[in-house]
């Protein structure tokens, strides 16, 4: 009896609780039931970031200015939306994200200088950024001597692995071995004439694919130029190409530039329904300034297109136009930045802090159903597990889906004999 009295006079006492806190106005007592819900900031984060009981600091580090803004626009947007959704769903760890944002300026040495000011001086947790081989190249000291995370968004041409970045793109034998296989078996492609801009990615990427050409599909390179960032006038390389009547057209030029080359390229006669042109490097941002009637028929190699049809990817581009207007576009790279605060968020929760070593070390073998492209996977080697994709330009400047490798793809940084 005793003990029915006891637990009768508790079970009044927890009504009458309850109902003196339902006539509480409801910002009244949230903030310490979130409160309640959240780790204290000594216990997530043992290395000085840019941490506090509400909020959490990471950086965004594009170029929005120079020859590459038409390229990085579209990564320092689906960063924000990412961020933004994270946010609404309530943060990282009960903390939502404070962005601070630098511009790389298309100068290799102002990421390097920005990358350091966002680790040394904002105390960032991580950053997502970079386009360019060569600005990442530039930062990748910088993240390595403090400590920095940096979430890499483009296809690039591998040969690296760092503990401190995690690449949301692909490498060398996700997009380039892969679409010269494919390109040589369905046109029957032997002869390459390679144009590219002039520095690191495209210069090692034409290395690895002129290897494979050379010592795999036993074909030629009838010819290999590059261009300085920012070069609009191609005539000469045109006509070479026009002499040279090579079987595809192999580019990777970059930026604004992509704009002189497709429109002279048309200019000049060269009629890519006929001419085989595969590029590493267009995707729907740059096509958005070089004009679709300017390269439709040419294809393109990438991981990820607009038109994907999937319903990661049918929730993805109606709330990415909604943030950024309806006449935006969404290419590779600007899904592949999308992933990294999200990739981030999971491997932080899964380690229970914001420390980079603590990070780093939960990020291997976690999975992203949700991602645009359909799904992904951290590998070991800080790469995605990603399918490869081969698409075709058309008029609207939007890209129609040729082919898709049936499997995800094993990212493999050091593929042997192309070193």
């Amino acid at each position: 009896m005793a003990d029915e009295t006891e637990k009768g006079l508790e079970s009044a006492l927890r009504r009458r609780l309850l109902m003196g806190l339902a006539g509480l106005p409801a910002l009244a007592v949230m903030p310490r039931m979130a409160f309640a819900a959240t780790p204290p900031t000594s216990a997530v984060n043992t290395t000085g970031l840019a941490v506090t009981d509400t909020e959490v600091t990471v950086g965004i580090l594009h170029s929005a200015t120079g020859t590459m803004a038409i390229s990085e626009t579209g990564s320092i947007q689906s960063e924000k939306l990412a961020i933004e959704q994270i946010n609404a769903a309530g943060g990282v760890l009960g903390r939502k994200i404070k962005v601070i944002q630098e511009d790389g300026a298309s100068d290799w040495p102002t990421f390097a200088e920005k990358a350091k000011k966002l680790l040394v001086n904002d105390h960032c947790a991580a950053v997502m950024g970079c386009w360019t081989s060569a600005s990442r190249k530039a930062a990748l000291p910088v993240f390595e001597q403090y400590n920095g995370l940096l979430y890499y968004p483009t296809f690039y041409e591998g040969l690296e692995q760092s503990k401190n970045v995690i690449y949301t793109g692909q490498e060398a034998t996700q997009q380039i071995l892969a679409s010269l296989d494919w390109v040589h078996k369905e046109k029957g492609a032997k002869s390459f004439f390679m144009v590219g801009s002039d520095y690191i990615w495209p210069r090692t990427s034409n290395k690895i694919a002129r290897k494979h050409v050379e010592n795999v599909l036993k074909g030629t390179v009838s010819g290999e130029e590059y261009f300085p960032l920012g070069h609009t006038q191609f005539n000469s390389v045109i006509n070479k190409i026009k002499l040279k009547k090579p079987d595809v057209i192999w580019v990777d030029v970059v930026g604004g530039s992509n704009v002189a080359f497709y429109k002279q390229l048309k200019a000049a006669g060269i009629d890519l329904n006929k001419q085989v042109l595969l590029t590493i490097s267009v995707t729907e941002d740059e096509i958005d300034g070089i004009g679709g009637e300017n390269i439709a028929g040419a294809y393109s190699c990438m991981k990820y297109f607009q038109s994907l049809k999937n319903p990661n990817n049918e929730a993805f581009v109606p709330a990415f136009k909604k943030m950024w207007g309806e006449k935006t576009v969404i290419g590779d790279v600007t899904q592949a930045a999308y992933l990294g605060p999200f990739l981030w968020k999971m491997a932080v929760e899964k380690a229970g802090s914001f420390d980079v070593d603590k990070v780093v070390a939960a990020s291997p073998g976690i999975e992203l159903k949700t991602a645009p492209e359909g799904y992904v996977k951290i590998h070991e080697n800080h790469h995605l597990w990603s399918k490869t994709r081969v698409a075709r330009a058309k008029p609207d400047g939007q890209f129609e889906l040729v082919y898709e490798s049936p499997e995800l793809i094993e990212p493999n940084p050091f593929p042997k004999g192309y070193q």
